[in-house]
C-alpha cells in the first residue's frame, strides 16, 4: 500500500511552555511546515494529536493535506504516539517525524522510506552512536507488534521499541550530509530560543 508520513504532534511541550505544533512559525503553523516539507514524499499523511482540541483546531486549517487523530491511549510518549499513528495508516511503510521538524530535508524523508523495503527499520545514527528514532522510517506491521511489546513491558519510549525489532538498517548522519550539508533535518525547537533561531533560518533562506 505504499509509504506513509506520521507526524507525532501530542507531546507537552514543557520545555516550550505551550503547545508548539499550532504555534505560528514564519506566517503558518509549525506542523503545516513539517507537512509541506513532506508534501510530495508519501500519498497518505498523518497528524496524532493529544487531545479532541488539537484535532479540531488542525482539522479546521485550510488544505492541510493530512488527516488526524487522536492518541488512542491517552499517553503523551512519543512511543504511544508513534503506535497511535502505525495503527491508524493504511501503509506498508511509514516515515516517523516530531512536529517540530520544520526543516527536514525531503531527499532525506525518501531515502529513508526507499531504504526501508526489506527492513524493519531505517534509523538515522550519529558518529558518537545516538539515534534518531523519531526521524526514522518503520515497516508499519512490525513496528505496531514491536511498539506493543514494549508497551507491555512497562516502556514509553523509543528504544523500547526498537529493542524488539530485527533487521534494521542505520544510516550515518555523515551519509546523510550529501543531502543536507548542515544536518537541519534534524533540529528540534525546544525552547524560545529555538524558536527564534528557526525564524531567522526560514528568512535567510527566503
Amino acid at each position: 500500500m505504499g509509504n506513509a508520513v506520521i507526524v507525532l504532534a501530542g507531546g507537552l511541550s514543557k520545555r516550550f511552555g505551550q503547545d508548539k505544533c499550532l504555534k505560528d512559525l514564519a506566517g503558518k503553523p509549525l506542523v503545516v511546515h513539517v507537512l509541506d516539507r513532506v508534501s510530495a514524499v508519501a500519498d497518505e499523511r498523518l497528524i496524532v494529536v493529544g487531545s479532541e482540541v488539537q484535532k479540531n483546531v488542525l482539522s479546521g486549517l485550510p488544505d492541510l493535506g493530512a488527516g488526524v487523530v487522536v492518541d488512542k491511549y491517552g499517553d503523551h510518549s512519543p512511543l504511544v504516539g508513534a503506535l497511535t499513528g502505525f495503527e491508524s495508516v493504511r501503509a506498508d511503510r511509514a516515515l516517523l517525524l516530531p512536529c517540530d521538524a520544520a526543516f527536514v530535508v525531503p531527499e532525506i524523508a525518501s531515502l529513508l522510506l526507499d531504504l526501508c523495503v526489506g527492513r524493519s527499520a531505517v534509523v538515522p545514527r550519529w558518529p558518537n552512536g545516538y539515534v534518531e528514532p523519531l526521524q526514522a522510517a518503520y515497516d508499519v506491521k512490525l513496528a505496531v507488534d514491536a511498539a506493543r511489546k514494549a508497551l507491555d513491558e512497562g516502556k514509553r519510549d523509543m528504544l523500547g521499541m526498537i529493542a524488539h525489532l530485527r533487521h534494521i538498517r542505520y544510516v550515518s548522519t555523515l551519509v546523510l550530509q550529501q543531502y543536507d550539508e548542515k544536518l537541519t533535518s534534524f533540529h528540534n525547537i525546544n525552547t524560545v530560543e529555538d524558536w527564534r533561531k528557526a525564524e531567522s533560518m526560514l528568512k535567510k533562506a527566503r
